[in-house]
């Protein structure tokens, strides 16, 4: 499929809702529990997601007045900032992840179209036009809802947006070395990741083979996880 712009805005709404239901009314404490994301805990995910909407606001800054304002000072300041973020009260880190996704959503809503096509530079070092900083938040939203551990799976999540997800994650694994060749099944979709040996064959619902592209189901040959 081809994803649209408006495709990834409502994504990121919907994203958005699943992660505040996923951390809503908790207990205290509640996020200080392990995430499904090795040596996080829940917490630390709410702060990551928190600081990803800060440092996408960079880029619609950037986006919107030229200025060249990067997502993140440095790598190592920004595992600071989810640290930091993860210590804090639960109260006020459900607060903070409110506000800083309410400022995106505001700030990509004035962007013109001008500035959708602007060039921005991700934390990655690609550069991309700012049309995609909405499919950006939607992958974090939408993956993270479900490694929040509360009640949030892969099936939830809309069936356009896991063929675009595995269809990125295809795309993006296809580039690098030494990774084990695979077709993979879902419905009436394949998608071909090209390696070295005999592609494996993996078949599944959508939502299955999603979440083993991202590292996140074993149905085959391990892949490391995907954001």
């Amino acid at each position: 499929m081809v994803r649209t712009l408006g495709d990834a805005l409502r994504w990121t709404a919907i994203g958005t809702q699943l992660c505040e239901r996923a951390i809503a009314d908790e207990p205290g404490g509640a996020l200080a529990e392990p995430s499904g994301l090795p040596g996080w805990t829940r917490a630390h995910v709410v702060a990551h997601l928190d600081g990803n909407a800060r440092a996408l606001v960079n880029l619609v800054t950037w986006a919107r007045t030229g200025v060249e304002t990067p997502m993140y000072s440095s790598m190592d300041q920004r595992n600071a900032d989810i640290e930091t973020g993860a210590a804090l009260p639960g109260a006020e880190l459900r607060e903070r992840f409110a506000q800083s996704g309410t400022a995106l959503a505001n700030g990509m809503a004035q962007l013109s179209e001008q500035a959708w096509a602007a060039d921005v530079v991700t934390a990655q070092g690609r550069t991309v036009p700012a049309s995609e900083i909405p499919w950006m938040r939607a992958r974090e939203v939408m993956v993270h809802a479900v490694d929040l551990k509360g009640g949030v799976a892969f099936a939830d999540l809309p069936e356009d947006f896991l063929t675009a997800l595995v269809s990125d994650v295809v795309a993006r694994r296809a580039a690098l070395a030494d990774q084990p060749a695979l077709v993979l099944h879902a419905g009436g979709h394949r998608w071909d990741i090209p390696g070295a040996d005999v592609p494996a064959a993996i078949e599944g619902s959508l939502a299955d083979i999603a979440a083993y592209a991202c590292g996140r189901a074993r149905l085959g040959p391990d892949q490391p996880a995907w954001l």
